[in-house]
């Protein structure tokens, strides 16, 4: 799925990497627990999740994360912005809840790893 699609099914905000928007996204995976991303998640992926911290930035740095999307209406601050960008790394924002951005994307034909979310 191209991160486009992300952005209009999840009718979200992109706070970094516009010029990505046409990145593919292989697969999907939701937590707030960086450890579980890390073992999880793998290159190309999109890193849903409500912790807006440099952690989560860094995380998906090292996992090869393909994009981040923030739920619930949080919003990293401007150094964890400004980083995202330097980096290249597609930051996008939602109003939705985790388990309804989940569900979206789902019903869209996003799957996880194990070929579901």
């Amino acid at each position: 799925m191209k991160l486009y699609e992300i952005v209009e099914i999840l009718n979200a905000t992109v706070l970094t990497g516009s010029e990505h928007l046409h990145r593919d996204i292989s697969n999907c995976g939701a937590s707030d627990l960086m450890s579980e991303i890390l073992s999880s998640l793998s290159e190309h992926s999109l890193l849903l999740t409500g912790l807006t911290t440099v952690q989560t930035f860094r995380t998906a740095l090292i996992a090869g994360i393909g994009a981040v999307v923030f739920v619930r209406g949080k919003m990293p601050n401007a150094d964890t912005i400004e980083m995202a960008r330097n980096e290249g790394l597609p930051l996008l924002a939602t109003e939705l809840t985790l388990f309804a951005s989940c569900g979206k994307l789902y019903g869209n034909g996003m799957r996880g790893l194990d070929g579901a979310i």
